[in-house]
Formats: structure tokens, sequence, C-alpha cells
């Protein structure tokens, strides 16, 4: 991403890469399996928590385990047990098919943990006056939470947690990023759903099959257990009967 590298070295960037590091830290420390894929923002190891023994990232181009498009990605379908898309998806110009690819690439039970910004907060109302001319990371197509939910939900993803946070405006100097640390917790307790930014946990659900047995097949077995209790009825009635005319 252009600019990604001058943001993430900015006090903003910092700022809002740290705490998503934090929360991607606590959501896949318990995730367990072999394979773990992180798609772009390849500077920062958002898997570092993870102890699978299979760990890499894939972007278009750099220094990265593997090479490819995140509409288009390189692997098996149903061979990945946790996919992170840290900000994959606003700054996609496809990205239901980059979250598509990513529900065909898991295997049923599999994690995805997806990071954005939050079109609802002051972080938005930024990006909206910057417009897509902006430098990053203002010229991304912020999703809401709740919008990403409805993606998970037509696609069979189960939403697990939602976490917002840098309640702080976005300016750059670190010092009125300092001053403003009061608004963390203040924030964080009021009006934790306007947060600059999110992190979405959804796991991949997949209906189990119940196979129903043809209904002749009970009859007949019906039939069989009914048929010597029949019989031990019909000859325990005959020893009745002689007994009587005796």
């Amino acid at each position: 991403m252009a600019g990604l590298a001058d943001w993430l070295a900015s006090p903003q960037g910092r700022y809002v890469v740290e705490w998503e590091e934090d929360q991607f830290d606590a959501l896949v420390a318990d995730i367990f399996g072999y394979n773990a894929l992180q798609i772009g923002f390849c500077e920062r190891d958002l898997l570092r928590a993870n102890r699978m023994p299979f760990r890499f990232c894939c972007a278009r181009e750099g220094g990265v385990t593997v090479l490819g498009a995140e509409e288009a990605l390189p692997f098996a379908s149903a061979s990945l047990d946790l996919v992170l898309l840290p900000h994959g998806l606003e700054f996609s110009h496809h990205p239901h098919q980059v979250l598509r690819e990513v529900e065909r690439v898991l295997v049923p039970e599999g994690s995805v943990v997806v990071s954005g910004f939050n079109p609802y907060s002051l972080w938005g109302l930024r990006r909206k006056m910057a417009g897509k001319a902006g430098a990053f990371p203002w010229q991304g197509q912020y999703l809401s939470a709740g919008r990403v939910k409805d993606w998970f939900a037509l696609l069979g993803f189960e939403a697990e947690a939602t976490h917002f946070g840098a309640h702080r405006p976005p300016v750059q100097l670190a010092k009125s990023l300092e001053r403003c640390q009061f608004l963390e917790f203040i924030g964080g307790r009021w009006w934790p759903v306007l947060g600059g930014a999110y992190v979405l946990h959804g796991i991949k659900r997949v209906s189990g099959m119940r196979l129903i047995q043809p209904q002749w097949r009970s009859g007949r077995t019906t039939a069989k257990a009914l048929a010597p209790v029949a019989q031990r009825q019909g000859k325990a009635a005959q020893r009745n009967d002689g007994c009587a005319h005796g």
C-alpha cells in the first residue's frame, strides 16, 4: 500500500497499530491448528502470539513469504486454520471477493480476524474531509463493523467478538495524542462503538449432515420385533385353553 510504511512510522500510525497489535495478540493466542496466514501489513508481525507451526504473510509485493493477490489467494481450498485481514477489506477494490477467498481457503471452524477503521468516528469524519485523493490511510473505503458482520453472515461466518478502540482524535503530533489519552478511558466506557478502529473475529461454520433412514426399513424392523411377541402370546393362549377344558 502506498504510504503505509511512512504512516506506520508516524505517531498517529504507531498509536493505532499498537492498539490493534494488542487485540490481535489476545485473539490469536488461543486459536490452534497448523497453518496461519496474514494478508498484507507484513511490516508488522500480527501472528507473533499464535503457536501454529506454519505462520506466513502474503502480499502483492515486498519481501514476504508468499507473493499473491488477496482477491485470488494462491492456497488450496480448506487448507488454512487462521487468516488475518488487517485493513484488508477497506483498501481493496473488491472487498467481497477478498472475503470470499478467505472463506474458501479456511477449514471448517477456521478463524478470520479483520481490523478496520470505523466510519462512525472522528477517524471516519477525517476520511470524509480528505476525500479519496488523501494520503494513507484516508483514501480507503471505510466499512462499519456491522456491515462486515452482514458479509460474514452471508458467507457462513459467525461473528465471535468485536473490539473497538483508538478513541483519540486523528492528530499527527505525539504530544497532542498524549494530551488526549483520557479519551481512551471515557470512550471505552461511554461510547465504545465510536472508536476509530475495530478488530472483528469470525468463525467459519459448516452445517453437519444427518442421514435419514428409509421408512420401509424402520417398518420391517418393527415387524420383526413384534413377531416373536405375537407368537408367544398365541402359544400362551393355547395352553390356557387346554387347562380350561381339562
